[in-house]
């Protein structure tokens, strides 16, 4: 029997993998699938996790020729592990390789071909492609996966697709989803038909604690070794909040399970979470290894993972879910212009579905760290999606270049006003919208770029600096995860070797140096390894480096570098990147604290900076509340150039009577004293 993707005979695995296909609950609402999708333009499918709506929907679409020559079908995840996890099992299921008739588009990430006829790619890469295709008219049918999770970019796609659907009668759509507000969703997508598919779930036996837990990673740990000491085989999931949460939990689970030598049987623990290199992440779904003797117990597999494996993955072989009820969310106060990273409790959707890991494969049980009471009384019913509490710079300036301009009917909850009013206030002083709100030409070139505006605007007038290389790398290293690694074990000389790479001026220049010092030493990983350096990050950097390269060339942006022994060669650096940032500056107050202009909040140089002493001006990168309002990833300025590179920005009426405008108005003296 012949493969009709690639004209060779299909393999053994492949008959293996369509039996197990065949035992999917959706693979039996398959023709009843395809007839709602004949019938109808939208159609909504609500299936529990695990019933095979990611790999089999897809497939089922290819099979039943929706396509014409040179169309694609395009399935949406809300993150790059899904993305990438997804459309790997599909082409193993298809039998063909990653990357031809399957691939996948993630940021920074292109793992496609002219073959490629089904294409999974995170929600924000797809609004990536409508700006260059508005009518996105080589998808014949669009799949939106996961639509619950209510990314900030599916909320823009449930708006502009709607637009597209009334312009394009032959394109289709699929909103599926674990759950879901049906009659929200039906009211928006104009009465679209719900189907329906059964999960093919075990019983899952949930246990609630007696009281609240004070540490609840402490009690997951506690409580994962219980498990293996007293529970009959089967993979434990815990659910945790963030990375360094995660890597914390799987050196204290191994070191626990350790000290207990031979009374309990061996295990292999996993971590999980979204920055995770893909090879990683693909160890997570391989069944546990086998035992070391053949008569020995057998490996349990323990993965610690924060909330991506909620609905985002399937992972085979789970019958153990520990949840402590918390995840990480990011929330963006636009009074304050600060973004918060807090733990906040999860939602009863976010229970039912980190329950619902555990029985795929047998009966199963899920340990809440938390009272029953707290369940019914304290959790929201559902989580809140993103539009309502992160920045929405990026999102506006996206929609802008969709041609979109209705900001409050194009959004299924639309976002705060305030928060509108400030991504429209900061693009128009980046320049990027003019003063009626009309997309200028800037604005445009900016909008290409996968960044943030700030980052976007340092990239585009780099040029003019004569630093543009400098500044793509600086950019890079900001794409991508911390790439300095400090142990525990070794937090002195971790802190040692990151000294080597420290600037005077601030943090975005050591991060050129690591850069610089990287691709000096020829990529090498012992090199990374003996000074505490992150490879995994510094590979992502290049990758990333090379795709805003490509932007850069596409637009005609000049690359360029001072000469390196040019007493200007930092100091075009550090101009290029207030150029970016000159919305995001704090002054030193004579208190010792720091002040941000316009806002008037006082801030904390982050512990992380490599400053050895306190400037009087600095701009920043992130401005965080955690225990304390930070600003992070620092560098000194001179205030003067404020007024020479933003003085639209920097002038006095733009500033109610406060500190700042007491603090700028001697800033405006010295500097015509000077001249």
């Amino acid at each position: 029997m012949f493969n009709r993707w690639t004209g060779w005979k299909y393999s053994q695995r492949y008959f293996e993998m369509l039996d197990k296909r065949k035992t999917l609950p959706v693979w039996k609402k398959k023709f009843q699938f395809l007839q709602y999708l004949h019938d109808n333009q939208t159609v909504i499918l609500v299936g529990e996790t695990g019933s095979g709506k990611s790999t089999q929907i897809p497939q089922f679409v290819l099979e039943a020729d929706f396509l014409e020559k040179h169309s694609m079908v395009a399935c949406t995840q809300p993150n790059r592990v899904a993305a990438m996890s997804v459309s790997r099992r599909v082409a193993e299921e298809m039998d063909v390789t990653i990357g031809e008739e399957v691939g996948y588009i993630i940021q920074f990430e292109d793992c496609s071909s002219p073959k490629t006829i089904l294409k999974y790619l995170t929600d924000c890469m797809l609004l990536r492609e409508a700006m260059a295709d508005p009518l996105l008219e080589r998808y014949k049918v669009i799949i939106l996966d996961k639509a619950h999770e209510r990314t900030l970019a599916t909320d823009v796609l449930f708006g502009y697709l709607i637009e597209v659907l009334r312009n394009r009668p032959d394109l289709k759509l699929v909103i599926m989803s674990a759950t879901l507000e049906v009659e929200k969703f039906q009211g928006w997508f104009n009465g679209a038909p719900l189907m329906k598919v059964p999960g093919r779930l075990h019983p899952v036996e949930i246990f609630y604690t007696v009281d609240p837990e004070r540490d609840y990673l402490e009690a997951a740990i506690r409580t994962v070794v219980q498990i293996h000491l007293y529970q009959p085989p089967g993979d434990i999931l815990v659910f945790l909040t963030g990375e360094e949460e995660v890597e914390n939990a799987c050196r204290k689970i191994t070191k626990e399970i350790c000290n207990l030598g031979d009374q309990v049987g061996p295990i292999k623990v996993f971590p999980l979470y979204s920055t995770l290199s893909p090879a990683m992440q693909q160890e997570i779904f391989q069944p546990a290894p086998a035992p070391l003797n053949e008569d020995g117990p057998p490996v349990r597999k323990i993965v610690v993972s924060t909330n991506i494996a909620e609905t985002s993955l399937t992972i085979d072989g789970i019958v153990y879910v520990i949840d402590p009820g918390f995840s990480e969310q990011y929330v963006y106060n636009p009074r304050i212009r600060a973004e918060s990273v807090l733990v906040s409790p999860i939602s009863k959707s976010s229970a039912h579905q980190r329950s619902r890991c555990a029985g795929r494969t047998q009966t199963g049980k899920c340990f809440r760290l938390y009272p029953e009471r707290s369940f019914n009384n304290d959790l929201q019913p559902q989580s809140y999606p993103e539009i309502l509490r992160l920045n929405l710079a990026t999102t506006v300036l996206t929609l802008k270049k969709l041609g979109i301009d209705d900001f409050v009917h194009s959004f299924l909850d639309p976002p705060a006003p305030e928060t509108l009013m400030r991504a429209l206030e900061v693009l128009n002083y980046l320049g990027a919208l003019d003063d009626d709100g009309n997309l200028t030409k800037l604005g445009e070139i900016m909008s290409e770029f996968p960044l943030d505006p700030q980052m976007s605007k340092m990239l585009v007038v780099s040029a003019e600096f004569n630093c543009s290389n400098e500044i793509l790398s600086i950019s890079a290293m900001l794409s991508v995860p911390n790439c300095f690694v400090r142990p525990r074990e070794a937090k002195t000389a971790a802190d040692e070797a990151k000294a080597h790479f420290g600037h005077i001026d601030g943090d975005h220049l050591t991060l050129l140096n690591v850069y610089h010092a990287y691709k000096q030493n020829n990529e090498d990983p012992s090199w990374c390894f003996d000074n505490f350096i992150n490879q995994r990050a510094l590979k992502a950097a290049d990758n990333v480096r090379q795709q805003l390269v490509r932007i850069m060339a596409r637009f005609n942006l000049k690359l360029c570098s001072s000469d390196f022994n040019s007493p200007d060669y930092y100091v075009n650096i550090r101009k290029a990147l207030l150029s970016g940032y000159f919305t995001q500056v704090a002054h030193l107050e004579r208190t010792g604290h720091y002040l941000t202009m316009k806002d008037n909040q006082v801030v904390h140089l982050h512990p992380s900076n490599c400053l050895d002493h306190k400037p009087e001006w600095v701009i920043y990168n992130e401005n965080v509340l955690t225990s304390k309002n930070f600003i992070r990833t620092v560098t000194d300025i001179p205030g003067d150039w404020l007024i020479d590179i933003a003085p639209h920005y920097y002038d006095l009426s733009n500033f109610p009577s406060c500190e700042a405008k007491r603090v700028l108005k001697r800033l405006y003296r010295d500097t015509k004293n000077r001249k």
